[in-house]
């Protein structure tokens, strides 16, 4: 085998597997939104009509998508500098020793991101039930009603983002666990040796050498709360009233519930186009300061 060969033969299958289940499920969504296929599509291709651009026509002006829309929105508003500032924080507490105390202590913080969501959605309902459960029998200890989380239109988003941020945190701060083994150590101790404090080595060395871990984080978890589904999904189904129904649990409902394939592949191109658009911007608007 030619040298100049070795780099495509082994970036080769993981590119095929990139076309196969990444670029052309999108082609095809897109292909599919300008159709009005259905259940009954499926069955008989013959039925399937073109219908132009009357999916993205209707799903702009349906109610339902702009409610899951701003729903979307307020969980990445809230989750992702939850889940960045909260996962930075206990990874730089955790960094402080390598006893076998604080090595339990990340094992213990990364069990939720690989724990079941459904195990996880048990508890956290059982958390949250207006008669039974734990927090409100937490509240009444100090004097305080029940509180109905989960069946409340002003609360569940926050019920359910909270659920998201607990679960969000673990995967983030093994990252910037990582992120921190890498600091120089020669860094630490010629702030040391000048007399910074621990809290100044933090902010003024350690922290401006987290700036690509940062931003990796900070992008993949916006992408991730765009697509915000399985919380919401597992504890609400998306109620009450629609309250807590992401964008992408939205698009299950119509494309797997409603059987309305080509609406809901339309809502899809469209939450892509998104997801895109504000990756690119982050990209740009943070490339300056990974380039050191």
């Amino acid at each position: 085998m030619r040298p100049r060969a070795t780099p495509y033969v082994l970036v080769g299958p993981a590119t095929l597997l990139l076309l196969a289940f990444g670029v052309l499920p999108i082609l095809v969504a897109g292909a599919v939104s300008l159709t009005d296929l259905d259940a009954a599509g499926l069955g008989d291709v013959s039925r399937v009509r073109g219908v132009g651009l009357a999916n993205y026509a209707e799903l702009f002006g349906d109610a339902a998508f702009w409610q899951a829309m701003r729903n979307t929105a307020f969980y990445v508003v809230v989750g992702v500098p939850s889940v960045v500032v909260i996962s930075l924080a206990i990874a730089l507490l955790l960094n402080r020793s390598q006893s076998r105390f604080f090595r339990f202590l990340r094992s213990l913080y990364f069990l939720p991101a690989i724990t079941g969501i459904v195990a996880i959605a048990l508890v956290w309902g059982y958390l949250y039930n207006t008669q039974f459960g734990l927090v409100n029998y937490l509240l009444s200890l100090v004097g305080l009603g029940p509180v109905p989380w989960l069946s409340s239109p002003g609360l569940v988003k926050v019920s359910v983002a909270l659920v998201a941020i607990w679960r969000g945190t673990g995967l983030n701060t093994v990252i910037f666990l990582a992120a921190l083994q890498g600091v120089p150590k020669e860094y630490l101790e010629a702030a040391a040796l000048d007399g910074a404090s621990r809290l100044r080595t933090t902010w003024s060395v350690v922290l401006p050498l987290l700036r690509f871990a940062i931003l990796f984080v900070t992008v993949t978890t916006v992408i991730a709360w765009l697509q915000f589904f399985d919380e919401a999904f597992v504890l609400t189904k998306g109620g009450p009233l629609g309250a807590s129904t992401s964008i992408s649990l939205f698009l299950f409902q119509q494309g797997f519930a409603g059987a309305r394939f080509g609406y809901a592949s339309a809502g899809s191109v469209v939450l892509f186009v998104v997801i895109a658009v504000i990756t690119v911007l982050q990209l740009r608007g943070r490339r300056s300061d990974v380039e050191y």
